[in-house]
């Protein structure tokens, strides 16, 4: 074979080898432009920072402009919320037994969390519905009756198919959510759900004790009136994923956890930043969040439980601001 040929086919070779890693790049930059493929950033912790940047096809983050202000809610009528409870899997001690169907059914002195929420609205200017019905749900026109729809400790599957699609809707419609504890181990397998939550999920918790929340943002309705550090006892929830394009609202401060912050499933933990409530516009309507909620002892008023009363200005300021009543994820 002569030299001319040889260098032919070295040149040959190069060029397709080029030519492949040339496709392989386009490939790369074309899947991250459409989102199919991105690269993670601006993650919460450790143990989360590889799982892509998930794409809910929707409009989420800090713009209001991803708010539909419709006309659906009229401030002339009040402000109403309703409170839905339903478990399909683990129950909170704080929630008392399951309710009876329908709205409003009777409750025992066991219903911590219906009776508090009541008396909390009553203080905080809004009407407090409660139910564990998923037929309360099953309708946006039965849901657009109410400035905010709260989640405390649901659990599981706890929305059936129209249940699913009305939330939706309502969301879309302007319609305000609000997530508290166990809200983050709901409805696992749908990721709008996950979306509505800011992009994160329960995986994990440690022992229930004491820590200090960090109060991080002193701007929101939220949090204003809240100190900047507080004590207070929960189980300290890990995510995954962890929230992303949200407004960080409070904390737990890692280094006060005496126990530890490793997970029953092995997860290590957040580090510096291990958020604990956060806000966003999420699909036509604002969501509120917080993984706090463990204890029926944070209702008490009496001042023997470390933080109950910064907890409840904490989740009525988020009831209010995603009803409209005061700003809202400022």
């Amino acid at each position: 074979m002569s030299g001319r040929t040889l260098r032919a086919r070295a040149l040959s070779t190069r060029s397709a080898v080029l030519a492949t890693l040339g496709m392989a790049v386009a490939m790369v930059v074309a899947l991250i432009a459409t989102g199919t493929l991105s690269v993670a950033h601006g993650r919460i912790g450790t143990g989360a920072e590889e799982l892509g940047e998930p794409d809910y096809g929707v409009c989420r983050g800090l713009d209001p402009d991803c708010y539909h202000d419709w006309g659906n809610f009229d401030p002339a009528k009040g402000y109403r919320i309703l409170l839905y409870t339903r478990t399909a899997g683990p129950r909170h001690a704080n929630l008392g037994p399951a309710l009876a169907t329908g709205l409003n059914p009777p409750l025992t002195d066991a219903n911590v969390v219906q009776k508090a929420m009541i008396k909390l609205g009553e203080t905080g200017g809004f009407q407090v519905d409660y139910t564990e019905d998923v037929g309360q749900l099953a309708s946006p026109n039965t849901l657009f009756k109410y400035n905010a729809v709260v989640f405390f400790s649901t659990s599981r599957d706890a929305l059936d198919d129209a249940a699913q699609t009305s939330l939706r809707q309502y969301i879309r419609g302007g319609g305000g959510f609000v997530g508290i504890h166990n809200a983050f181990g709901t409805e696992y397998n749908w990721p709008w759900y996950e979306g509505l939550l800011g992009n994160a999920n329960f995986y994990d918790h440690g022992a229930s004790q004491p820590g200090t929340v960090q109060t991080v943002e002193r701007r929101d309705v939220s949090t204003k009136e809240l100190p900047a550090r507080w004590n207070f006892t929960d189980e300290w929830y890990n995510l995954v994923p962890a929230p992303t394009r949200v407004r960080v609202l409070a904390e737990v401060d890692e280094s006060t956890l005496a126990k530890g912050v490793a997970g029953n499933y092995n997860h290590p933990g957040h580090g510096d930043n291990h958020p604990v409530a956060w806000c966003q516009y999420y699909d036509g309507g604002r969501s509120w969040v917080t993984t706090l909620g463990h204890d029926a002892k944070e209702f008490t008023t009496d001042g023997s439980f470390a933080g109950a009363a910064e907890f409840q200005k904490l989740i009525v300021g988020g009831i209010q601001s995603v009803s409209g009543i005061k700003p809202f994820c400022k």
